[in-house]
């Protein structure tokens, strides 16, 4: 359990969580943030969250997305899951770095398009196994504990498809509802498309938000999808020894494994390597040097501490010494050992860390042995922390603990938590005046949903333009549907004239007149050609 000191170091505590944050090329919390990652968007992990489940006590639920920027309107293929992937989640629950629960997922594309269109729906879309849907995804989920070999759960479980627009799927929310299942034990499990929940302004790369805090106020991921992966369990599965009152605290990331041959258009080839990874939010964009973010995304958590120019960014940010030329503000003294605690060891007096606090570290851990205990970069989280009744979105900052860092929660105000932690704030307790409005974006932009898997439904509609909105703006009203979940009526097309009838639209939105003539051409070579045998695929839809 706590103890009682958490209370009293509770502004600290979240204050210095991301103090590391300064200037990169790259945006949002993983979104394209390293030169390799940026060139393959269907393995690149964007967001890491996990929580005590609200509305089931004794579940954790740990929810990772991939593919960012993911424009609605950007047919004709979408955004499916990679099929020659495989999707990590990962859980040390005894500190040495290593995963001692990993849940594994692994999809396959059912595709009846062939050579007849390369429409995604030829029709309106009503059910997952709607006729009408000519390309969708199922996945296997695989599971493995405390080194032993993976055991397959689930298999030909239902993805929820990218949201074409309300002519192609009028109630995308019973498509959402099909796609979230529960498996004898009590998992349940979600995947498929859904609004990018990470919500900030981005201009703070523009020299800190114009030099004046005068660009703000604007949501960047406003808009844009990602690919979500969401698993409730319960404690016992990922608890050290099965048991949450003595050993609470786990530390959770994900990764991305593709084949080390790849072919395209062909099969690949060799035993999986690691291409992705992602625990805290904001580390590889803005504290991992740019010349160490490819191969921070290759290694495994028990080789950081072993790496010191990434320890040295950890200890020595580069944020502080911006604001101080841009704004005359001191930075706080290094060594930033604090951060090493947040980052590398959680929050623990066993470490001899500066917070005397004890709130998310394995080393709590009753059952933990300390010398098999590894520094290492991952999102920590205390199961046994109560649920906060009123969530504030600056978590431990704001006295709630439940929030970043001891987890991470949907709605965490991760930026302007940072935002505040290079100013000193972790020292004194006390939010920077001058930058108390932070970067003006609180919430997201879609209200998330009170029951899993949380996420609101992805965005339909130009991101560039005005747009159809997948939910209600946060703290509207939304209509209950038949499962329990939230969701909203599909609003009018930005112009019903445009709009065509069985999802024709799909047709221009690709660039009509293009297709058809490259079409054309095509059959005319073939014609000029010996015909050869063709084969077309007659498999059958895969039901769950």
């Amino acid at each position: 359990m706590i103890r009682k000191p958490v209370a009293a170091a509770g502004a600290a505590v979240i204050a210095v969580a991301l103090a590391g944050l300064g200037p990169a090329t790259s945006v949002a919390s993983s979104h394209r943030e390293a030169p390799l990652i940026a060139s393959d968007p269907a393995a690149d992990n964007t967001d890491v969250y996990a929580f005590v489940s609200p509305e089931r006590p004794g579940y954790v639920t740990m929810i990772a997305n991939w593919t960012p920027f993911e424009e609605p309107d950007g047919g004709p293929n979408f955004y499916p899951f990679a099929s020659d992937a495989a999707y990590r989640i990962n859980v040390d629950s005894d500190g040495d770095a290593k995963p001692d629960a990993v849940f594994r997922w692994t999809f396959k594309n059912v595709d009846k398009r062939g050579n007849s269109t390369f429409l995604y729906n030829n029709g309106p879309v009503t059910s997952l196994d709607d006729e009408n849907l000519l390309f969708r995804q199922t996945y296997t989920l695989e599971s493995s504990f405390d080194g032993k070999p993976f055991r397959t759960r689930v298999s030909d479980a239902p993805v929820a498809p990218s949201r074409i627009g309300a002519a192609s799927m009028p109630d995308y929310q019973k498509l959402r509802d099909q796609s979230t299942i529960q498996l004898d034990g009590g998992w349940k499990l979600f995947a498929g498309q859904a609004d990018d929940p990470f919500f900030l302004d981005l201009r703070v790369f523009d020299l800190l938000y114009g030099g004046d805090l005068s660009e703000t106020g604007q949501d960047t991921l406003a808009g844009y999808n990602v690919n979500s992966i969401a698993i409730q369990v319960p404690f016992k599965d990922v608890a050290l020894g099965g048991d949450a009152q003595r050993n609470p605290n786990i530390g959770i990331w994900s990764t991305t494994e593709r084949s080390r041959s790849r072919v395209s258009d062909g099969p690949s080839r060799g035993d999986r390597v690691q291409v992705s990874r992602l625990g805290n939010p904001l580390v590889n964009e803005v504290v991992v040097p740019a010349g160490l973010k490819d191969a921070f995304n290759s290694i495994t958590p028990d080789q950081d501490a072993g790496i010191p120019a990434v320890v040295k960014r950890v200890t020595d940010p580069e944020l502080p010494k911006r604001i101080e030329k841009i704004y005359n503000v001191k930075a706080p003294a290094t060594p930033r050992n604090d951060l090493v605690e947040i980052f590398l060891t959680g929050i623990t007096t066993k470490a001899g860390g500066p917070i005397k606090a004890d709130l998310n570290s394995q080393l709590n851990n009753k059952d933990v042995d300390p010398a098999r205990f590894r520094p290492s970069e991952m999102l920590r989280l205390n199961l046994t922390v109560p649920v906060a009744e009123d969530p504030d979105r600056l978590g431990v900052l704001a006295g709630d603990l439940q929030g970043f860092p001891n987890g991470r929660r949907l709605t965490d105000d991760v930026l302007d938590i940072s935002v505040q932690a290079v100013e000193g704030a972790a020292q004194t307790g006390k939010l920077i005046d001058a930058l108390a409005a932070g970067d003006k974006v609180d919430a997201n932009d879609n209200a998330f949903g009170e029951t899993f898997p949380y996420v609101a439904l992805p965005n339909q509609g130009a991101v560039n333009s005005g747009r159809d909105k997948a939910a209600a703006p946060a703290g509207a009203t939304q209509e209950p549907t038949a499962a329990g979940q939230t969701g909203s009526p599909d609003l009018e097309p930005a112009s019903a004239d445009s709009m065509l009838p069985n999802g024709s639209a799909v047709i221009f939105g690709a660039g009509g007149v293009g297709a058809l003539l490259i079409m054309l051409t095509a059959w005319w070579l073939m014609k000029r050609r010996r015909p050869s045998p063709m084969t077309s695929s007659n498999e059958p839809t895969i039901r769950f």
